[in-house]
């Protein structure tokens, strides 16, 4: 309080406490004091019924709707119908434009007014033709500033926009969060009018709030929570809602809580805003792109009016997005990120930003591969915070910051919020928590808090901002500051010393449905993978050959964009609406090429770094039948399909739960019988049907193929069912107690035994194009085109393929398919037998295009010595023309020197990072065999190609 009020204050004091007694009845002073703060009980007498003061209704209001999102300048050029408050709008994904004629009256002068508008769906207020507030119900934004203290000067009569997207902050799901939307929801326009906000009236509700949440949460075993409850009490006792004179008194009583500071051994929370936005999900892509700029400007206007306030943003793509499509609040972005509030963290196209940093920021995906922590370091990054493993239905985690290791001995400091949240309100309650839940403790003091609005957007709030204000140093909380990652980081670097380590993936104990939800898009990015790597690598060699031709840089990193793009968590595993699968395959669409021209001359393209010669042999072909026989288990019949039924608990697109497995069911009907289409040769095949059911076939040709390791199964399903899953079975003559599944760059091993809960919690895994169950001599692999979903559960090795889950999209994998997977039988282990290089061939069909002569002469740009390492990308350096980078990696999980040769006129050859950056004290030496480079297990390598001009 003021010297003028301090009388008053101390007075006022001594007269509420003066002969008073705090009855120790606990549960009618809490009720009393939470009442007090209600929106619904009491608001003619209690405090939150004072928060606004006098109103005045807007001079006009008139709006016209449209089904296309429109930008600013040619919203307002349409023609605007007058409407008024309880009017609907819509339907779902329409956009209602509102024209906001308003006159401030001058006897508010001097005070802070309003624009209080709720209604359905998210809003954005345009002023002056700039985006200036985002305004959602869901996300508590119902309010615009107009003045903070009108002046005289102040134009007293002005014009906003409202531009409201008839979507909520998650969609327009019909009766739930993930059901598929309501194509024909309505949205109503419930409140519109000019407000006189009480600012302090505000300010005692924050206090209020904290004082009621710290004796709730605090519990009736600590002191501290009942004396925050006493003060509560004596506050509601003192204070005349009516007569803001009692108003300073009372904030002074609150004060003598919020006085009271820690120890020093205080946990510290670092708290940092938020705002994950999913770039799709139950919206659309473009839906997004309002989302950033709704969720954006409010922060900006947050960071004019709290100079202590920092913002941590990821995603590139989304920065993208919001600097062509909103250039004023991009360069008012941007302002900020100079002075280090608004923090652009990670080091991905979606996710994480492309920007160069220290920190892989990764708040919300499905699991975490054992090959990242390479990746990472291999881009200058040491520090990764995450928070989704924290959903795992089975096990809990057993560290919040510990070094992660990968499948190359390559470590990362990792962070997990304890929190178990992106998106925390600030509230008591959940800074208690993310102390309590550090499963470090006495080995790091330090955690990270990130609040603010997320999933859907929308961010942090005023109220967030001020309550986290109350808890900087407030004895029997932890300490909260506000931080940056940078900061909280460093931190951990001091006490860093005894923390522990975890080797190899991060699983994600939920949501392994998602390895096979929506085929059509697990198959449109693993073809469009192979597409991009094949256009890089004749892009490369062409470039090579040929003087003028122009490397197709631009269109290159488009496509490669949309495809990052398509890989955003939401998308990529099949957990969206039908909108977005649609947007998805429009995108792969574009990737995909034509048909090729026919001509007298074809010219073969391998651009996998080994050669692929067939040359028939029919005793190789009856070889591998037998092989195949063999490895079959006794009594069982390889190549089953079998069907289980599939209701998770809720998250139905996401998920696939352990019972599923109680309800197997082998599928022997047999629609059209086998039959013989090639008889030999170069190739022989079988053809049959199976009748899954009533509405889905399954149609597949079995083909053999001469001095060719693998029998093929092409697969043909029209798939029409709900809430059902589809696999293939091979219950092989093998015995291991552990199962071997590719991933990015290398290999782990995964338990085919259920000894632990760690081990059944992967009744359902991950792989990309091949796993492998072998014994010490003999082995089978099963390889795949398009699948990701898998599992080895003892002797039964098992490929998902198809699933039919209802929400959040009802058509779900409804439809034709067609997908190859193969079955490779060995002798010795996977690595002698080539089972890696026969999956990249598999994933990697042979180019045939237009020859301009007959005399095409065979020629080979590289090769690699060693069947251990894979030459994985060529593609044209991104700084400068007359150079390649080729990324190299190890497979097997061995140290090995090898030799890559190459007929490229290369001059000069030097190590560089994942992101390029050569080193500049390693030139690798160009002798008669090429370049001689060296691997440890897993290890990834670049190096920069400089070509003789």
């Amino acid at each position: 309080p003021s010297l003028s009020v301090a009388r008053p204050v101390s007075a006022l004091l001594r007269g509420a406490m003066a002969g008073s007694q705090v009855l120790k009845r606990r549960r009618t002073a809490l009720e009393r004091a939470e009442k007090f703060l209600s929106e619904s009980c009491f608001p003619d007498c209690n405090l939150r019924g004072r928060l606004f003061g006098d109103t005045c209704p807007l001079v006009s209001l008139s709006c016209f709707q449209t089904p296309q999102r429109i930008p600013h300048d040619e919203a307002v050029r349409q023609e605007f119908r007058p409407t008024k408050v309880g009017d609907s709008f819509g339907p779902t994904w329409w956009t209602c434009w509102f024209k906001v004629e308003l006159s401030i009256p001058r006897e508010w002068a001097g005070k802070e007014v309003h624009l209080l508008w709720e209604s359905d769906g998210e809003g954005m207020v345009w002023r002056d033709a700039q985006p200036v507030q985002g305004l959602t119900k869901e996300g508590e934004k119902t309010s615009y500033i107009l003045t903070d203290g009108l002046k005289e000067a102040e134009p007293h009569s002005l014009t906003v926009y409202v531009e409201v997207a008839c979507n909520g902050l998650f969609g327009a799901g019909k009766g739930s969060l993930i059901a598929p939307p309501d194509p024909d929801k309505k949205f109503t326009l419930n409140k519109a009018e000019l407000v006189v906000f009480n600012r302090d009236v505000h300010e005692l509700l924050v206090d209020f709030e904290i004082l009621v949440d710290m004796a709730k949460v605090l519990g009736e075993e600590n002191q501290r929570s009942f004396q925050t409850l006493y003060v509560a009490n004596q506050m509601v006792n003192l204070l005349d809602v009516t007569d803001s004179c009692t108003f300073p008194a009372v904030r002074h009583l609150a004060s003598s809580i919020f006085s009271q500071k820690n120890g020093e051994s205080q946990h510290t929370i670092h708290a940092m805003g938020h705002c994950h936005i999913d770039s799709a999900w139950l919206w659309p892509y473009e839906e997004s792109i309002r989302k950033c700029a709704r969720s954006w400007v409010t922060v900006i206007r947050l960071m004019e009016k709290n100079p202590e306030f920092t913002f941590v943003c990821s995603q590139a793509q989304q920065f993208e997005w919001v600097r062509n499509w909103y250039p004023g609040l991009y360069a008012q972005i941007q302002d900020y990120a100079k002075e280090g509030r608004f923090i652009p963290v990670g080091g991905t196209w979606v996710e994480m930003i492309g920007a160069p940093g220290y920190i892989f920021w990764l708040p919300d995906t499905f699991g975490y591969s054992a090959q990242l922590p390479q990746l990472m370091r291999g881009c200058g990054i040491r520090w990764f915070l995450t928070q989704k493993l924290s959903w795992s239905l089975v096990n809990t985690f057993p560290h919040s910051t510990f070094f992660w290791e990968g499948i190359d001995g390559s470590q990362v400091l990792t962070h997990f919020p304890p929190g178990n949240s992106y998106a925390l309100k600030g509230r008591v309650e959940e800074m208690l928590k993310t102390m309590n839940n550090n499963r470090d403790k006495g080995r790091v003091n330090h955690s990270a808090a990130l609040f603010g609005f997320g999933d859907g957007g929308g961010g942090p709030t005023q109220k967030m901002l001020d309550r986290l204000k109350r808890m900087s140093d407030t004895d029997g909380l932890p300490r909260v500051q506000m931080s940056t990652p940078d900061r909280f980081f460093s931190m951990l670097e001091k006490e860093k010393t005894q923390l522990f380590t975890w080797i190899g993936e991060l699983f994600l104990e939920l949501h392994n449905g998602t390895y096979t939800t929506q085929a059509q898009i697990k198959k449109g990015n693993r073809e469009c993978e192979r597409i991009l790597h094949d256009a890089e690598v004749l892009s490369s060699f062409a470039l090579t050959q040929k003087n003028t031709f122009q490397y197709p840089s631009i269109k290159l990193q488009h496509l490669w964009r949309l495809l990052l793009l398509n890989q955003f968590h939401d998308v990529l595993p099949g957990s969206c609406i039908q909108l977005v699968v649609e947007d998805a395959m429009r995108y792969y669409a574009e990737l995909l090429p034509t048909g090729p021209e026919t001509a007298e001359s074809l010219l073969v393209l391998n651009t996998l770094p080994w050669e692929r010669t067939e040359v028939i042999s029919r005793t190789g072909a009856k070889t591998l039948g037998a092989i195949v026989l063999e490895s079959v288990q006794d009594g069982h019949c390889a190549n089953q399909f079998v069907i289980f039924d599939d209701v998770p608990l809720y998250w139905d697109a996401w998920d696939v739960m352990d019972y599923h497995l109680e309800t197997r069911k082998p599928i022997t009907t047999l629609l059209k019988p086998l039959e013989i289409v090639l008889a030999g040769g170069l190739r022989g095949s079988v053809k049959f049907s199976l009748q899954i059911s009533e509405w889905s076939v399954i149609t597949q040709e079995v083909i053999l193929d001469a001095m060719c390791p693998y029998l093929r199964f092409l697969t043909q399903v029209d798939w029409n069912e709900a809430h059902r899953f589809l696999k293939v079975e091979f219950p092989l003559q093998v015995r291991s107690m552990n199962a071997t599944y590719e991933i990015q760059f290398g290999h782990l091993q995964r338990p085919t035994h259920w000894n632990t809960s760690w081990d059944w919690a992967r009744f359902e895994v991950w792989s990309h194009k091949w796993m492998d169950l072998s014994e010490h001599g003999f082995g089978v692999a099963l390889l795949n085109d398009c699948k990701y979903g898998a599992s080895v559960h003892k002797n039964v090795m098992s490929l998902s393929l198809l699933r039919a889950p209802k929400s959040p999209d009802p058509t779900a994998d409804i439809g034709p398919h067609e997908f190859t997977y193969a079955v490779m039988p060995h002798r010795g282990s996977f690595q002698e037998a080539g089972v890696i290089r026969y999956a990249y061939n598999l994933n990697f069909p042979l180019h045939t295009v237009p020859a301009v002569s007959a005399q095409c002469p065979a020629w080979s740009a590289f090769s690699v010595h060693s069947p251990a390492v894979v030459l994985e990308t060529v593609k044209q350096a991104e700084d400068r023309l007359d150079g390649l980078v080729v990324r190299l990696y190890e497979s097997h999980g061995s140290t090995v020197v090898t030799w890559l040769q190459t007929s490229l006129p290369v001059k000069e050859a030097i190590s560089c990072d994942l992101l390029e950056r050569p080193d500049p004290s390693s030139h690798l030496p160009l002798e008669e065999h090429g370049l001689k480079l060296s691997f440890t297990p897993f290890q990834v390598r670049s190096v920069l190609l400089i070509l003789r001009q």
